[in-house]
């Protein structure tokens, strides 16, 4: 890792410098290294080796493909391709690839990673080290709540993964890297494409796989060059009034003082997305009222409360402390919540037959991480529902499992309630949490 802070101190140091020899930075130490931080229990890619099998000969495989690399010899394998819901019911296509080509993308992640770290903006926070969603989520309500914010642009790319032109990712990456073996490697990597369930090759035209561990970096380059300069510097150029940018990987949302910024800001980044082959979904991005002064500014022309916004899982409104002072109010996503419960239920279907405590160790671990994401102060209503469900729903599944007996809920509600974690505030307020990593 010495190696790579070296490399990071360049590109601190020289900000305009553009790297021309890196790949000896990717030494067989650096694959090892690459494949320890890669998830041991996920999905089998086309070849089917899992990780565990891979480590059986890691010394071995990892200099075979360390001297592939490094000659130009290494192929990357196409993925299997796996479809998941999302939560409007169409279905998201993943990349599952293979151990071998992810321990590669890990290392190359790792080392583009020490330059564009460097690089990226502080109101980028999607898929970058010591940077969480709910460090944006703080950001988006430290920022409408202190800064002047009247209205809010919930900004959704079309397809942004399904639409990343390669030709342009490419040019991007040389205003900082003009390695060939490199971007001869991330070309082959983007360009791949993916194997059917008939064994059919589809290469790629267009897009960055989604599920691949190199495409987060890459997508966040993208926009980087697409969006995130070109916003701050319409920002300091443009706006009359003040502007919070905050962006997740492809989710952004705006803050503006003034409705005019907003309009002529949404009309010029149409046109600039359009440039690098993007465009906004407009049946998902939205201009709304919002802030300390929305409810009092749509109650004079009658229009009810004011309109909320969804942003990383949480739907955002505008509400009060109890001693009247505005603050931004977060709650669940009722279609996140709706499918969560719904995938709780269909697992719950395929668990029926196992022992009750080995679901019951499985519910604690669903709960948990629920609760680790959601609990946030003024969201224990939903949380609270969450867990409800999962008991409701796994109470009524068993009552079916049998003709012959019946669960009964007298022994069957205080065993699994007393067993399950209890609801409760994780999080801190989310000023409490920026001030803490951004002292004044």
């Amino acid at each position: 890792m010495s190696r790579l802070a070296g490399v990071r101190e360049v590109a601190i140091r020289e900000r305009k410098l553009t790297f021309t020899a890196l790949m000896h930075q990717v030494t067989p130490e650096l694959l090892v290294t690459s494949f320890y931080q890669l998830k041991k229990q996920a999905a089998r890619g086309v070849d089917g080796i899992s990780w565990s099998e891979y480590e059986e000969g890691l010394e071995t495989r990892v200099s075979d493909l360390h001297r592939r690399i490094q000659s130009g010899r290494y192929k990357p394998q196409p993925a299997r391709r796996v479809y998941i819901p999302k939560g409007n019911g169409e279905l998201r296509p993943l990349s599952i690839q293979c151990v071998e080509d992810k321990v590669a993308q890990q290392a190359v992640s790792m080392l583009l990673g020490q330059i564009y770290e460097t690089d990226f903006m502080g109101f980028s926070y999607g898929f970058r080290p010591n940077r969480s969603q709910h460090d944006a989520l703080d950001a988006l309500t430290f920022g409408i709540v202190k800064r002047k914010v009247n209205w809010v642009l919930d900004l959704d790319i079309r397809k942004f993964f399904d639409t990343v032109e390669h030709e342009w990712l490419i040019r991007m990456l040389q205003h900082r890297v003009k390695d060939s073996r490199l971007l001869k490697l991330i070309v082959r990597w983007i360009k791949v494409g993916f194997v059917d369930d008939v064994g059919r090759r589809h290469p790629a035209h267009f897009g960055v796989p989604q599920g691949s561990v190199i495409s987060p970096l890459l997508s966040n380059i993208y926009l980087h060059y697409v969006f995130d300069l070109w916003s701050n510097k319409w920002r300091a150029d443009n706006a009359q009034g003040d502007i919070v940018i905050i962006r997740y990987a492809d989710d952004a949302v705006l803050g503006f003082q003034n409705k005019w910024d907003a309009n002529r800001y949404q009309a010029q980044l149409i046109e600039r997305l359009a440039k690098f082959g993007l465009s906004l979904n407009t049946d998902k991005t939205r201009l709304i009222r919002f802030g300390r002064f929305a409810s009092a500014q749509r109650a004079k022309y009658g229009a009810g409360k004011p309109e909320s916004f969804e942003f990383l899982g949480f739907t955002h409104y505008c509400s009060r402390k109890r001693n009247g002072d505005f603050m931004v109010g977060r709650i669940t996503s009722r279609k996140r919540l709706v499918t969560q419960i719904k995938a709780v239920q269909v697992e719950l279907r395929r668990r029926l037959h196992m022992p009750p405590r080995q679901t019951l160790a499985w519910l604690v671990r669903v709960l948990r991480g629920h609760a680790n994401y959601y609990s946030v102060p003024g969201n224990i209503v939903r949380v609270s529902e969450f867990r409800q469900q999962l008991v409701k729903r796994w109470y009524k599944l068993l009552r079916r499992r049998s003709q012959r007996t019946s669960v009964n809920w007298s022994w069957f509600g205080p065993w699994v309630t007393s067993n399950l974690p209890k609801v409760r505030v994780v999080h801190p307020f989310p000023e409490e949490r920026f001030y803490a990593k951004h002292p004044q």
